[in-house]
């Protein structure tokens, strides 16, 4: 049986003096899906999709590029579902135009990859794993006019330990928190991301003894499910 499996690409906010862009690779079977990422921080090759929480993100053109580079369509914000794996991208409040976080799921578990908000996304609840915001440390970041910003670390796992988030990876680490690392400081709830590293997800017991059952009841194997990029979702 497959193992959900999800590397960090970076895990810098923007100008990170220390750390790539944050970005992650999913990988479920046969299947690779890049989420965000930029220079120093592009995905291996044989890529399905690359995904995009902001489609006007700083790096947008330097996105576009790689992602001609590894012959996908221009990063997006976008459904995908394909043999087992879903990707949907939910709204996050954080800037002024349309910006998500994606729930990924396969066996029976759940990741979150939810690098920029302002306030947490309630839809994330009870995830298995979530990597998450990191912009600021202990007082959020304010965008001019009102207009969203970044939540800081300490509400952040507030928040992520009373949603029942299992394990709390930030993975958009700005100046202020890297102030707080160097000073040895440690989240509340969480642990920081590392570059490079691969968090896995083995399969839920339900889901391959649902699986057992189906097969055992049809005497073949489930019909599979045609890999689909869906529609782009609405977000407000």
């Amino acid at each position: 049986m497959a193992r959900l499996r999800l590397t960090l690409l970076g895990v810098g906010a923007m100008n990170s003096p220390r750390f790539a862009p944050a970005g992650l690779l999913v990988r479920w079977g046969s299947l690779r899906i890049a989420v965000d990422g930029g220079p120093g921080a592009q995905p291996p090759r044989n890529l399905q999709a690359w995904l995009v929480t902001d489609e006007h993100a700083e790096l947008r053109a330097a996105l576009r590029r790689l992602a001609q580079d590894h012959g996908v369509a221009d990063p997006a914000i976008s459904e995908y579902l394909a043999g087992g794996l879903r990707m949907r991208p939910f709204p996050v409040e954080h800037t002024s135009h349309p910006t998500c976080g994606y729930q990924i799921s396969a066996g029976c578990r759940i990741a979150v990859w939810a690098p920029e908000f302002w306030r947490f996304p309630d839809w994330a609840d009870g995830a298995d794993l979530m990597f998450a915001e990191a912009a600021a440390w202990n007082r959020q970041i304010r965008f001019r006019g009102g207009v969203g910003g970044h939540a800081a670390v300490a509400q952040v796992a507030a928040d992520a330990a009373r949603c029942g988030i299992r394990r709390l990876v930030y993975a958009h680490i700005g100046r202020p928190a890297l102030r707080a690392m160097d000073a040895g400081l440690r989240p509340p709830f969480g642990e920081w991301g590392v570059e490079g590293r691969t968090y896995t997800l083995s399969p839920h017991p339900d889901s391959v003894q649902a699986r057992h059952a189906v097969q055992g009841s049809a005497g073949h194997a489930p019909e599979s499910r045609t890999a689909a990029h869906a529609g782009r979702p609405h977000l407000t």
